[in-house]
Formats: C-alpha cells, sequence, structure tokens
C-alpha cells in the first residue's frame, strides 16, 4: 500500500461530498452511500490496517494514541485533509473543528465506540469541539478536516 493509492480510495469519498455542508444531514448522506459492510469502506479499513502495519501511517504516538496526518488537504481530496488514529480505551486531546470534522469509525477490536458512535461516518459541525474518545475496545479513526483546520485548545 502506498500513499497515493490510499489517498486515491479516499478522494472517492472527498469527491462525493465535495462542497456539501458539514453536518449530520451530511453524516446519514455517507452512512446510506458508504456503509461499514460496503465495498468502499471495507477497502478504506483495510488499507488504513495495512498502511499502520506498514508503519507509514499513524507512525507518532502520545498519551497512548498512535496518530498522523496522511494528507494535506488539496485538490485531488476536494479541499480536505486526512488524519487516522489508532485508540484503544482513552481520552485525546480537546480540540476544535472551525470547518467541521467527518469521522470514518473502524472498530478493531471489542465493541469499539468512538464518542458513543459504532462503525461508520460521524459528522461534528463547524465550530464544534469535542475530547475523541473511544470506548470499549480499540479502533482505527480516519478524519476528513475541510481545509485541513484543527485548533487544540490545551483544556
Amino acid at each position: 500500500m502506498h500513499v497515493e493509492h490510499f489517498v486515491a480510495l479516499v478522494a472517492e469519498v472527498t469527491g462525493a461530498i465535495e462542497g456539501l455542508p458539514v453536518d449530520k444531514a451530511l453524516e446519514a448522506e455517507l452512512n446510506r452511500r458508504f456503509p461499514a459492510d460496503g465495498e468502499v469502506f471495507q477497502r478504506i479499513a483495510a488499507a488504513c490496517r495495512e498502511g499502520v502495519s506498514e508503519g507509514w501511517m499513524c507512525k507518532h504516538e502520545q498519551g497512548g494514541i498512535r496518530f498522523g496526518r496522511v494528507a494535506k488537504p488539496g485538490p485531488q481530496l476536494h479541499g480536505f485533509s486526512i488524519d487516522v488514529v489508532e485508540m484503544a480505551d482513552v481520552v485525546g486531546p480537546h480540540h476544535e473543528h472551525p470547518q467541521g470534522e467527518v469521522d470514518m469509525i473502524m472498530p478493531l477490536e471489542g465493541d469499539a465506540r468512538f464518542d458513543g458512535a459504532g462503525a461508520g461516518w460521524f459528522v461534528y459541525g463547524p465550530g464544534s469541539a469535542h475530547r475523541p474518545t473511544v470506548s470499549g475496545g480499540r479502533a482505527h479513526v480516519l478524519y476528513l478536516l475541510p481545509g485541513g483546520e484543527i485548533r487544540f485548545t490545551g483544556q
């Protein structure tokens, strides 16, 4: 698996959501169009597992969280950046989403839930904030950030 191939896989999703408001309607559309048991979701999830095992994805670690930015926002990703984290029963650092955050939740062990949500898509709207939490097991979470914008608050 190469980064370029991974970006091309994710671009299938970002192309489908380009220009749509980052809100709960988008969450419903993503879960309808790219369901957790569907081909596209499963290919991206497998690519995440492969990228992590190869060491080029989630290559940083702090506080029990493995993480890393895979791609900066740009035309190929329709203005979104890609970050991937691996978390297991941990609460991450508080941050804000100036333009929103689109999360792809991929449980790996147990009944892993991200901020209470299981496998699938979860969306935070513009101006939202949270302390990302994975409970009930281990999961990969892919974050799509419009414009790559995220603001860590130190709270």
